[in-house]
């Protein structure tokens, strides 16, 4: 399943539409950025509700493809433009945490990373 796929499956919207429109690999849930750079895997979605630019910095180092942001969160310009810098997706949500995560975990057949 691709980027754009999950976020149409999820019903959320692409508040960051510059990136390559990969597969997904897995997921990973967390707002403990120490958490996301110790276990979240290459090329999978983060799904979290912290919006700043930190969490594109993070993202990055662990070579996430795209950063799902749940409770309608509002997305800070400098995040926006840090995640175009780096070519991640940025999708946003109304949904919680918990929700997002079971929808993607069904969507990706089971696959976490």
């Amino acid at each position: 399943m691709t980027i754009r796929e999950m976020t149409v499956a999820i019903g959320a919207e692409i508040c960051q539409d510059e990136f390559e429109d990969s597969e997904l690999s897995g997921a990973y849930t967390s707002d403990l950025l120490s958490d996301v750079m110790a276990n979240a895997k290459d090329g999978g979605a983060l799904i979290t509700i912290q919006a700043h630019k930190n969490t594109v910095a993070v993202a990055t180092l662990v070579n996430i493809s795209v950063i799902v942001i749940c409770n309608s969160r509002p997305l800070p310009e400098d995040m926006l433009e840090a995640a175009k810098d780096e070519g991640i997706a940025v999708i946003r949500t109304r949904e919680n945490q918990f929700t997002v995560s079971g929808k993607i975990w069904e969507l990706l057949g089971g696959i976490s990373c």
